[in-house]
């Protein structure tokens, strides 16, 4: 396990055999890039600051889908990108499980979101509509 302090990862890249990574509160966003970590299966990126402005967060799970291939487990609670009803008071559980919808659609090979585990149903639903998913807010 490796614990990092700082906003630069690029050192990362002399770990490839690195199999969890805990990046929590480091200030992190959506510009997050990672090396390629093909071992790494646990990556939890609580409390930064990623969101879904954009299509940023797409971005985001599109490199972790390139460059962290067997991961399975992910957590981003405390972030804006995970609507969670403990942190903010407007978002429900309708909110929460579109965003897992959404993010498995991209991370298909999850086995655990957040503290969840990925449910079958909700792998099935991700597959049909998790590209319709995300959650935004209108102008």
């Amino acid at each position: 396990v490796a614990f990092v302090v700082c906003r630069s990862l690029e050192g990362l890249k002399t770990f490839s055999y690195l199999e969890e990574l805990i990046l929590d509160n480091n200030l992190l966003g959506n510009d997050l890039l990672l090396p390629r970590l093909p071992h790494l299966h646990t990556l939890t990126l609580n409390k930064n600051q990623i969101s879904f402005q954009r299509n940023t967060c797409k971005i985001l799970l599109d490199h972790l889908a390139e460059v962290v291939p067997s991961l399975q487990y992910l957590s981003l609670l405390g972030n804006i990108a995970c609507p969670n009803e403990l942190v903010c008071k407007e978002k429900d559980e309708d909110d929460y499980q579109r965003y897992r919808y959404f993010v498995l659609h991209k991370l298909r090979n999850l086995k655990f979101l957040d503290t969840r585990k990925v449910t079958r149903r909700e792998r099935e639903e991700a597959l049909v509509r998790g590209a319709f998913m995300k959650v935004v807010k209108p102008k």
